[in-house]
């Protein structure tokens, strides 16, 4: 019996995968991958150049992204239903050997392979191997460090309601938004009403061919993609606060 081996890949730029990543999917047999159906998808992207002749691989299909609203019944259905087929089928493949699984960033902060993960646990041996998220790679790209001293970083999906982004944003010292795309508008508005809008990035391909900087209030609300990354840098606001108030 062989393993399910997920390769965290980093955020995007090939240079940032592990060592022990490179070497799993370099000596890969089996190799399976999440993509949109009909892309190319972003983690075989990445590894372009990496596998091995004859390696036999496994483009996981997503049966629905963004067409039809995430909190829908029929989407989570549609969802339920793609990861109970391949993780069956991943585990009849490891029944002959080894099976790695690319995953983008890491595996275990918002990655697909969870979904799998949680189906296989206890079925197949399961090997897991870290990756650097992708929005470490979005706040290095930006030249910036993203907390200082005691500040609070908080990561929000761009799906959440638009309350719950306010409040957060108003809580939090350093933000990290995710699911942007055309959840952008609500976002921003949630930014400005936090009084954090002049001070937000757009981070998009962070690290990858392409990347993109730019002041979230100089960009058009149709002008994202749903993976580009909002971020607003801490500052060490909550020692300045102490000693403010000490003074």
């Amino acid at each position: 019996m062989g393993r399910i081996i997920c390769a965290g890949l980093g955020p995007g730029d090939p240079d940032l995968i592990s060592i022990r990543a490179d070497r799993a999917i370099r000596q890969a047999r089996h190799l399976a991958y999440f993509r949109k159906r009909g892309r190319q998808g972003q983690a075989r992207r990445i590894v372009e150049g990496m596998i091995a002749p004859g390696t036999a691989e496994y483009p996981m299909e997503y049966p629905v992204t963004t067409e039809i609203p995430f909190d829908s019944p029929d989407y989570n259905a549609l969802l339920a239903a793609f990861y109970d087929d391949w993780a069956a089928r991943l585990a009849g493949l490891a029944a002959s050997g080894d099976v790695v699984v690319l995953c983008e960033g890491d595996p275990f902060f918002y990655g697909s392979f969870m979904h799998l993960y949680v189906r296989l646990r206890g079925l197949v041996e399961i090997e897991v191997i870290p990756g650097i998220p992708g929005m470490a790679g979005c706040w290095n790209a930006t030249g910036q460090p993203i907390t200082w001293g005691d500040d609070v970083l908080s990561v929000l999906m761009g799906t959440l309601p638009e309350a719950d982004l306010l409040r957060h944003m108003r809580g939090s010292d350093a933000l990290v938004v995710m699911k942007t795309g055309r959840n952008l508008p609500k976002i921003r508005r949630a930014l400005a009403r936090a009084g954090r809008l002049e001070a937000a990035w757009l981070i998009e391909r962070g690290t990858m061919p392409g990347q993109r900087l730019a002041r979230l209030a100089e960009v058009e609300d149709g002008d994202c993609p749903y993976f580009a990354i909002v971020m607003v840098h801490g500052q060490g606001r909550r020692p300045v606060a102490m000693r403010e108030a000490a003074e």
